[in-house]
């Protein structure tokens, strides 16, 4: 089987990011949470807050726009066409993705492109808390191990080396960098 990242690797961009910037324009009640937001950012920025907990309070926005699923929905209308054209070129029926982002975020987006094995952080889409871990460096391989104990991962394809901990499980491992597929 193939593993990829999801963000800056099969996708252009960061899809939390984009949706989050996404919802700012198509539902505006989120602006009122924006000093809160700026705030969090700022003390993310100062290393005076971790990463999950950051994540967790900016997912926050989730509880402002309403339907979560017709926005999921719509965001993907929009930036389906993100996808870098190297993976639809060699996706296979057994890849699996692997990434931080919000499971119930990227999901449709990965259906939509014929993966039907996504492991992604566990967020509450109603509510913004997680549910476990955030899906990032040495936790994506605790996820990998629990859902498939004793398989091993033919090629391995991520933007960051935060991954270097599912990299190292692998038989083959590349970089994406942009649009380039580079060795890791």
């Amino acid at each position: 089987m193939n593993v990829y990242d999801f963000d800056n690797t099969i996708l252009r961009g960061d899809s939390t990011a984009r949706f989050f910037a996404w919802c700012l324009r198509h539902r505006p009640r989120m602006w009122r949470d924006a000093p809160a937001q700026a705030w969090n950012g700022l003390l993310f920025v100062l290393r005076l807050r971790p990463k999950q907990v950051f994540k967790q309070r900016m997912l926050h926005f989730v509880t402002l726009i309403g339907d979560v699923d017709a926005a999921v929905d719509a965001f993907w209308k929009e930036n389906l066409p993100r996808v870098k054209a190297w993976y639809p070129a060699q996706r296979r029926d057994d890849d699996v993705v692997i990434s931080a982002s919000p499971e119930f975020l990227i999901r449709p987006a990965c259906e939509k492109l014929g993966i039907r094995t996504v492991i992604g952080s566990p967020v509450d889409k109603r509510s913004g808390l997680f549910l476990g871990p955030n899906c990032h460096g040495a936790e994506k391989v605790n996820r990998f191990r629990a859902r498939f104990p004793g398989d091993e991962i033919d090629r391995f394809y991520s933007d960051s080396r935060s991954d270097a901990p599912l990299a190292a499980l692998s038989k083959e491992a590349f970089l994406v960098k942009g649009d380039r597929v580079l060795p890791w």
